[in-house]
């Protein structure tokens, strides 16, 4: 059975096509169709509170677009869940009005507790040695969700409103990062090694950019470097030099600053990069609620 997953963020709009499928004792995703559109819901929000009149139109028609596209691709079910910029925009429930009443599609927005909650079910399917504790980090554009994990269950999990688009607008609380450390001083036993697991599409990018295979983690210290060396380039420079999206090439360095904040705290000095996200998740979640 294929499933949609819709997933509204900050900074893009995501579809992912996928059907879950048996491999060993577990699950993968095999990923069917992928589109991303730069809404960039965050530009908006972060600035007036609330979604432009243009940008609703926009949002509109990739809602549109992606229903057609799950159509195409004869899906189960869809899902659509929208996160950090949707949450605090004044006018979201008026777009979700106009979303369910031109699409027929329900979308949802979700606490930052139930997109770290679904991010974190993607683990499962990887066969982690659940003995080791480890921390989950996701960077997004309006905010990072960090949860912390022993023995295979959680005891921890936090939002914090800073991200990628929301510190290139100054719109971040300088604050948050007293809070992050406060947070991981009360909640990651800093006695213990952890191991690390970064999530979101800033952190995917760098893991390729540094060359390093799927199960190879990125070193702190390399991270430090690639964000020093996209530091001295201009936006023009990094998606020439790169091959980076325009909306990839001016949120990288603040993702692997907050990336490279979080591990300096911890005390780690690499991270792994599992190259899932919400959508994963959510197709997984579809899934079992589908298959008791």
């Amino acid at each position: 059975m294929k499933y949609a997953a819709i997933d509204i963020g900050t900074n893009a709009a995501r579809l992912l096509v996928g059907e879950v499928m048996p491999k060993d004792q577990s699950f993968f995703i095999k990923k069917i169709s992928y589109t991303r559109i730069p809404l960039r819901l965050g530009e908006d929000v972060f600035e007036s509170g609330k979604v432009s009149k243009n940008k609703v139109d926009d949002f509109l028609k990739t809602m549109k677009a992606f229903k057609l596209i799950s159509e195409i691709f004869d899906v189960q079910e869809v899902r659509a869940v929208s996160t950090s910029a949707m949450r605090e925009a004044t006018n979201a429930n008026k777009i979700i009005d106009r979303i369910k009443e031109e699409t027929g599609i329900k979308l949802e927005i979700i606490t930052g507790d139930e997109e770290a909650s679904l991010i974190f079910s993607n683990f499962f399917a990887m066969e982690l040695d659940l003995s080791v504790p480890f921390v989950v980090i996701d960077v997004g554009g309006g905010s990072t969700e960090l949860s912390v994990f022993e023995n295979g269950e959680k005891i921890a999990s936090k939002s914090f409103n800073v991200g990628t688009l929301r510190i290139l607008k100054g719109k971040s609380d300088e604050s948050v990062w007293e809070n992050i450390h406060d947070w991981i001083l009360k909640y990651v036993d800093l006695s213990s090694e952890h191991k690390i697991f970064g999530t979101g599409g800033n952190i995917n990018k760098a893991h390729k950019m540094l060359g390093y295979s799927y199960d190879e983690p990125i070193g702190l210290v390399e991270m430090k470097e690639l964000r020093d060396k996209l530091g001295r380039l201009t936006i023009d420079e990094r998606i020439n030099q790169f091959q980076m999206k325009p909306d990839r090439a001016d949120v990288i360095v603040p993702a692997l600053d907050i990336f490279s904040y979080i591990l300096n705290e911890i005390g780690a000095n690499s991270l792994m990069v599992p190259k899932v996200g919400l959508a994963d998740g959510m197709i997984y979640e579809m899934y079992h609620r589908n298959n008791n």
